[in-house]
């Protein structure tokens, strides 16, 4: 055990567990209890979250579940709300005058806003969306960064009743079409560049391309991010917010479209995943609200770009008025101590980052700033292995760690840490309130202390009310309701220990099967990143009734030997996991290829190296590095 809560102090979950007993007489002491009744009577634990963050119904629900099957569930029916009017009430414990955001860029720009400042940006921006014809129901796309103009996007256009996408610039040119094509958007923000690695980048040719695919549009507006003029036919920001008007709200049906975000579109077409406005809004209070005890005068943190999912989640902190501090840019530049110093210079209590960030830190044995304010730092994007919660509870003795698990199509963590549960070295503390997890066997019986299936057996209201464009709902119940009629698989291998607590063993699309001995990749990447030498690895089994053989990729520190790495490795993975599991090649990469969001391409590389073509395995625009993905290809090849 690592960390442990202390009784003592006070903390919104404990004031919600108070709260909720109170309502309905029942005995909810200890969170275990706290979170079977949250699975077990929906209607009542989702009602409570909505009463006790003081939602602001327009028009109030007759109930808080009609249906309640999934796909399908009915939450809240007859009820109307507005995203951004909660996000930017003015409450007593919130005024006007409080920091409600912190935009900080890798070349030191810092903005700081009021929550008035920020009211008037969003009603200025809401005004000019209004003037190009932007209503309910429209789609307004957005290829920014993580700014204040994609913050002020986002509100003015959940303000209208209208539905938000985005994509990184980063992106490229094909990846954003892909995306945004889908969803036909009216309106199109745009910015001319951006700034990663203390090098600027422009993205003009990607924002005409997009134009071009895009004949919906009626109005581009122009970003200047590097200071450059409008192209012919784009208005610019300054011209869309010249003429503010009075910031107002239109009230949606609760399951109404907030917005839609993707799946990593590694092959084929992304999955376009449509989130409701209450769901996200009752979702995020929950989750930021209760699980990371965020309120009024805290500061959240979360390094993501706009193209994942953790933004989103990120935005979620202004619903429960915390100050939400941004970044944009590498979160290694100048150097891997920059967002840690950071965090210290503008008093952050919750820092949130990526697992492959915390082992990069590790490995280069970094002492990072320490901020007397931080009291947790969350991890996401991979499995944290036990190293990782070392490395933090070293040089954040005190501070709670929390690993947690969810993803896009949800938008929020299934499976994370709670104010009032301990943490154990390389464990998710606990399943999240209102989020039935369950590990299955194949036959669909629950398991404790054995590997299965991450599946929900009972619907959430963050769950996605379609696939835009699906109209039948075919491929939404294909996408997460065919193993397992009626209950939603996630695509991860979970196991779930005695106390409560949780182990990602990896997604169930890159199962390690050797000799009918199944295993998730995460354990062996547990493993490989304590070998010497290595500085990062890809597994891939590549065995079928017609042969192959199971592959280890690794990316070598400048003076490790691969032949010193593969003896190594061998050995410590027959005595770690079984011998089924030694690799039959161990082969040095320059790179491992991963997406645009970090993760590694392991079902892409391992449908390209049993044959077929790299253009149908994987979409090059949504890999972080294509030139790294051809780099790993003729090394793969060649040493096979």
């Amino acid at each position: 055990m690592l960390w442990a809560p202390d009784p003592s102090r006070s903390t919104r979950i404990g004031a919600f567990a108070d709260y909720a007993a109170a309502a309905t007489g029942r005995e909810l002491a200890s969170y275990d209890q706290l979170w079977e009744w949250s699975v077990s009577d929906l209607p009542a634990f989702w009602t409570a979250v909505a009463d006790f963050f003081g939602v602001r119904w327009a028009h109030r629900p007759t109930r808080a579940l009609g249906v309640a099957a999934m796909p399908g569930a009915d939450w809240f029916p007859h009820g109307t709300l507005n995203y951004a009017e909660h996000a930017l009430a003015v409450t007593a414990a919130r005024p006007e005058s409080a920091t409600a955001v912190v935009a900080l860029s890798e070349d030191g720009t810092e903005d700081v806003l009021t929550l008035h400042q920020l009211r008037q940006q969003v009603a200025a921006a809401q005004a000019g969306l209004r003037r190009l014809g932007v209503k309910r129901g429209d789609r307004v796309v957005a290829l920014v960064p993580n700014s204040v103009h994609a913050l002020v996007g986002l509100l003015a256009t959940a303000s209208l009743g209208a539905v938000w996408s985005s994509c990184s610039p980063e992106f490229g040119a094909a990846a954003v079409i892909d995306r945004f094509a889908q969803v036909k958007p009216k309106v199109l923000l745009a910015v001319d560049g951006y700034q990663f690695g203390g090098r600027a980048f422009g993205t003009a040719e990607t924002v005409q391309r997009l134009r071009d695919a895009l004949p919906e549009l009626v109005a581009a507006v122009h970003l200047p991010v590097l200071d450059s003029t409008p192209p012919r036919g784009m208005l610019g920001w300054n011209d869309l917010i010249a003429n503010p008007g009075e910031l107002t709200f239109t009230s949606v049906p609760f399951g109404a479209p907030l917005w839609v975000l993707y799946s990593s579109g590694t092959t084929g077409l992304p999955k376009p995943i449509v989130q409701s406005v209450g769901g996200i809004l009752l979702e995020h209070v929950k989750s930021v609200g209760l699980h990371c005890d965020l309120g009024p005068g805290d500061r959240f943190f979360w390094f993501s770009t706009t193209g994942w999912m953790m933004w989103n989640y990120l935005v979620g902190g202004l619903l429960v008025g915390a100050t939400v501090v941004l970044y944009d840019g590498s979160p290694s530049y100048p150097d891997l101590g920059a967002l840690w110093r950071l965090a210290e210079r503008h008093q952050v209590g919750y820092f949130g980052t990526s697992a492959p960030f915390i082992t990069a830190c590790r490995r280069a044995s970094l002492t990072p700033a320490v901020s007397a304010a931080l009291t947790t730092i969350g991890s996401t994007g991979a499995p944290l292995d036990s190293d990782g919660f070392g490395w933090l509870a070293e040089h954040f003795p005190g501070r709670q760690i929390v690993s947690l698990s969810g993803g896009t199509d949800l938008c929020t963590a299934v499976v994370g840490g709670s104010p009032s549960v301990p943490v154990w070295s390389g464990e998710i503390s606990c399943r999240a309130l209102g989020a039935a997890v369950q590990s299955y066997s194949p036959d669909g019986k629950s398991r404790i202390g054995e590997v299965g299936e991450l599946v929900i057996t009972a619907p959430m209201p963050s769950m996605p009310v379609a696939l835009w464009g699906d109209v039948d709902g075919s491929r939404l119940r294909e996408a997460y309701f065919t193993d397992f009629p009626g209950v939603w698989r996630h695509g991860d291998w979970i196991r779930i220990t005695d106390r409560g607590s949780c182990v990602i063993e990896g997604r169930t699309d890159a199962t390690l099967n050797r000799g009918g001995v199944r295993m998730g990749t995460a354990e062996f990447y547990r493993l490989m990143d304590t070998v010497p030498g290595v500085v990062d690895s890809l597994v891939v089994d590549t065995s079928s009734d017609a042969g192959g053989d199971l592959l280890l990729f690794v990316v070598l520190a400048p003076d490790a030997e691969l032949g010193d790495v593969a003896q190594r490795s061998r050995a410590l993975l027959r005595a770690e996991l079984s011998p089924r599991h030694v690799p039959g090649a161990v082969i040095a990469v320059p790179s491992i290829p991963r997406t645009l969001n970090g993760k590694k391409l392991e079902v892409p590389i391992k449908r390209v190296l049993t044959g077929v073509p790299v253009e149908q395995a994987v979409s090059r625009d949504s890999v972080a590095d294509p030139a790294g993905l051809d780099a790993f290809l003729v090394a793969a090849r060649a040493a096979r």
